[in-house]
């Protein structure tokens, strides 16, 4: 491809989204506006807003990838992160709205009255965005360098300082914009160049893809480790969506709980959409681009297959729509992650002599930092492995907090910490001893994909030490439940 398309692709996205952002610094004023967009996004724009900021370097580039590598079994991990959406529907978008807080600490604060576990699901939130955010920013280098030449380090700096600006300039107003455009770009990056790579196949009349029995056929990779491995992506899939700080903050901007469930049924029929697109591009790899399973670079195939199956101008131009759109994926999950992190430490910094709007600016620049130093310094792994991590440690720490504490009266403040931090010490130590070490055998197996146990203990530390001290539940409990699960048009007393 051209390096001069790809550096104008990327140049236009750039441009696009800090004009996006400061259009919406025109509506941020008050505290509200900078943290929920003071309440007031609709369902439609909202569900857009999910969709761009959801639908991350994993789901633009790393599907595509991994069924390349691996096929049917891959097919997991959109399914996982579409049903997410369908059990956030059930279990948590209205109460969760309805609850009146900004963040998930806020939430636990309200809730169980403590500021202890206010401060531990802090620190969650940030190491879920940190663990988040650092493939986000390692695949914009991966992009830039893949379509420019460009050194890794200078898509990775380009990225983090956009959504820095957008953040600081705007705060949740601005970023709501942007991410709304910012999926319709990715669905319209993916759908456009796939037509012309679909009648390229046909006219091409290459046969299905040549590969090894195990990867038409689920279940079957790794030997008899196959069956576990999916389950646990099925798992942490299934049960992290709903535990992620930047996806949980959205539907506090809702105006209430029917809003809330209504942007989830339309976030569930645009995922779906979305999801079609990169498997089908996984496919069209293992005909045309079978070479970069050998080689490692599997995260390539999207952006390689313009050139691979059209060539010339045309193949030009459509890898650089895709390079636009793997840009905005790097931005806008980017953005919400840098959000949903700054809204929960600069609460913490707006508590001594400065403004919570400054707080909110200050915190953005520096969340961003620690995430970027590891981009720059740690090993690259595949974007969609090391997103799972972060899934695995929602599903093993938030999830559980948020289910029995909307749905069951007698949890704790004891138990939601000794879920949190056991849920959390089991599904972080898992990343780090899988990068630092590469084990082996069924050890390296449970290190590599630990949502299927991990996410039992944090439930069963939960339930477990709440039980052991019933006779410390919040006296107010009676009354937070109301107010959780009371559609807004009753007129109940909803005071805490």
């Amino acid at each position: 491809m051209s390096s001069t398309y790809g550096i104008v692709a990327v140049a236009l996205v750039a441009v696009a989204t800090l004009g996006i952002g400061a259009f919406g610094l025109r509506f941020s004023r008050t505290t509200s506006d900078f943290y929920v967009a003071s309440r007031s996004v609709s369902p439609v724009l909202n569900s857009s807003a999910i969709g761009g900021e959801y639908l991350s370097a994993a789901s633009f580039l790393g599907i595509a990838g991994l069924v390349l590598a691996f096929g049917a079994d891959m097919l997991w991990y959109p399914i996982g992160w579409t049903t997410g959406y369908l059990l956030l529907l059930v279990l948590v978008a209205a109460p969760l709205r309805r609850s009146g807080a900004y963040t998930i600490p806020d939430f636990a604060q309200v809730r169980l009255q403590s500021d202890a576990v206010r401060r531990v699901a802090s620190l969650l939130v940030v190491a879920v965005g940190w663990l988040y955010l650092m493939p986000q920013f390692q695949g914009a280098g991966l992009t830039l360098r893949t379509v420019t030449g460009a050194p890794t380090w200078v898509g990775t700096v380009v990225v983090a300082a956009i959504v820095v600006v957008n953040v600081v300039s705007g705060g949740m107003r601005s970023i709501t914009f942007v991410q709304a455009f910012q999926y319709w770009l990715k669905l319209t990056a993916l759908m456009v160049p796939l037509f012309f790579l679909v009648h390229a196949w046909d006219d091409d009349g290459r046969p299905s893809p040549a590969a090894p029995g195990s990867w038409f056929e689920p279940l079957t990779q790794n030997g008899g480790t196959g069956l576990y491995l999916t389950y646990s992506v099925m798992i942490a899939t299934f049960l992290g969506t709903m535990g992620l700080p930047h996806v949980v903050v959205r539907f506090y901007t809702n105006p209430d709980g029917h809003a809330a469930r209504r942007t989830t049924l339309l976030v569930l029929a645009l995922l779906g959409v979305f999801y079609l697109l990169p498997t089908v591009y996984g496919v069209l790899g293992r005909v045309y681009a079978g070479d970069l399973v050998s080689s490692g670079r599997t995260d390539t195939v999207v952006l390689e297959l313009p050139g691979r199956m059209i060539g010339g101008t045309t193949g030009e131009v459509l890898a650089a729509l895709l390079t636009a759109g793997a840009f905005a994926a790097f931005l806008s999950t980017s953005s919400g992650l840098t959000m949903s992190i700054a809204g929960v430490v600069g609460q913490g910094l707006a508590r001594g002599r400065i403004s919570t709007i400054t707080a909110l600016r200050l915190a953005a620049v520096g969340c961003v930092v620690v995430p970027l130093v590891l981009a720059l310094s740690a090993q690259r792994i595949s974007v969609a492995n090391s997103v799972t991590f972060a899934f695995a440690l929602a599903a093993s720490t938030f999830c559980p907090l948020l289910v029995l504490g909307i749905w069951w009266r007698g949890l704790t403040a004891a138990g939601a910490i000794a879920g949190l931090v056991g849920g959390g010490l089991c599904a972080g130590v898992a990343p780090v001893l899988t990068i630092a070490t590469s084990p082996e055998g069924w050890f390296g197996v449970l290190m590599s994909q630990p949502a299927a146990w991990s996410v039992p203990v944090g439930f069963g530390l939960m339930l477990g030490v709440s039980l052991a001290t019933r006779g410390s539940v919040p006296a107010n409990v009676s009354r937070t439940m109301v107010r959780l699960h009371t559609p807004e048009r009753l007129d109940v007393d909803r005071r805490f």
